[in-house]
């Protein structure tokens, strides 16, 4: 953890597992089971469970570089959605400075990624480095889920919803070949 992300959770710390509860109740809530956001949810449930997999303790060094491509892969195939898809909606819902941070903390997550792969997975390095991108990618979801994705679910037609429902799903298909990412197994 840089010196930077020291001070910024010492003055802003980071939310609770209770908050990221809330926020993802709140936004399953607005779902309509099959949209745009059930699926960007059910993205941020696999990349969670990716994060586990990679960062538990028996996990061998190919498990946790094959659990890191896993994560690599619906990461960038669900940040590629968002970014051609969920972004611009959310700028034409009146929120253009959240969809510009969403970028960047997208783009230095894909920044960080690729200083991992320059790291031994079982060294220490590696795990701080891995948590510390969790870290980052709990507190990216948690702003998508609290208030930048009810933004646009409040501020489109339903017109508009299904448009972002099928665009989202190309995008992710695009990149992952799947239109909805199967879900890993659970950590032993």
């Amino acid at each position: 953890m840089s010196f930077l992300d020291k001070l910024a959770a010492k003055i802003m710390p980071p939310e609770s597992d209770q908050d990221r509860a809330e926020a993802r109740a709140k936004a399953q809530g607005m779902s309509h089971g099959d949209d745009w956001l059930e699926l960007a949810i059910g993205h941020h449930r696999q990349i969670e469970a990716a994060f586990a997999q990679a960062l538990n303790p028996a996990t061998d060094a190919p498990g946790r570089r094959e659990a890191v491509k896993e994560l690599a892969t619906v990461l960038n195939g669900h940040s590629l959605a968002e970014e051609v898809v969920l972004y611009p909606a959310l700028v034409e819902a009146g929120n253009k400075s959240h969809a510009t941070m969403a970028y960047e903390e997208q783009s230095m997550t894909k920044v960080q990624m690729h200083m991992l792969e320059h790291l031994d997975p079982m060294s220490q390095e590696w795990r701080e480095k891995l948590e510390h991108i969790q870290g980052a990618v709990q507190h990216h979801i948690y702003e998508e889920e609290s208030t930048w994705f009810p933004a646009i679910i409040e501020k489109s037609p339903a017109a508009e919803r299904a448009m972002l429902t099928q665009r989202f799903a190309q995008e992710f298909q695009r990149y992952t070949g799947s239109a909805v990412p199967e879900p890993l197994s659970e950590p032993a």
